[in-house]
């Protein structure tokens, strides 16, 4: 049963998008395709992110030179499932890459002596971390029926900020043009492993 808290924090961040009027969207999810798509892809949504999708699934934007995604939206309706994987296996492959140019944590224990065994060493680590679900591009959430409120981390290989403090602020901070200005934004680090890496929240997030 999807809690309640979470399902309204999820409804009101879609209202906000379509607000905003950034992207086309789409009918919602309905509870079939969350079946399908949660048995495809190993992973169950949080309870916002699930009610956000259900309320309306975001699609497309126009594509402006030098973006760096093409499709910044996951589109969990008609998208390519070697795309989707590929997206979903971003936190994890960019991480890896970084270990991969020398990163390491001391938690780790100590790093192997060649680039190969590190990151079968750092892959190890990284099978028991949370599974985190993309919103945008490389804005995530971690996954998990039953969870909500969390916020949106902004991941790109070791370098992660957090990029709001729920979903709802998240689209405010996203999509709002001017972005407002956190107030005491001090959100807390709620994901396993991930939350290792989080940098204090900068006045205007990027």
């Amino acid at each position: 049963m999807i809690n309640e808290e979470g399902a309204r924090l999820g409804v009101m961040a879609a209202r906000r998008l379509a607000e905003l009027d950034c992207c086309e969207i789409a009918p919602g999810l309905t509870d079939a395709e969350f079946d399908r798509i949660e048995s495809l892809y190993g992973f169950e949504f949080a309870d916002d992110h699930r009610a956000f999708l259900a309320t309306g699934l975001p699609v497309s934007q126009p594509y402006e030179e030098g973006q760096t995604w093409e499709k910044p939206w996951p589109d969990w309706r008609n998208g390519d499932p070697d795309e989707l994987r590929e997206h979903l296996d971003w936190p994890v492959r960019e991480l890896l890459r970084d270990v991969g140019s020398g990163h390491w944590i001391q938690s780790w224990g100590e790093r192997p002596d060649t680039t190969e065994a590190a990151v079968a060493a750092a892959r190890s680590q990284l099978s028991e971390a949370p599974r985190m679900v993309p919103i945008y591009a490389h804005r995530f959430l971690p996954a998990g029926h039953g969870t909500s409120g969390h916020p949106v981390l902004s991941m790109w290989g070791s370098d992660i900020i957090y990029y709001g403090t729920d979903l709802l602020d998240y689209i405010n901070q996203e999509f709002e043009d001017p972005r407002p200005e956190p107030d005491e934004w001090n959100p807390q680090a709620t994901v396993p492993f991930w939350r290792d890496y989080l940098r204090p929240v900068p006045q205007n997030p990027a």
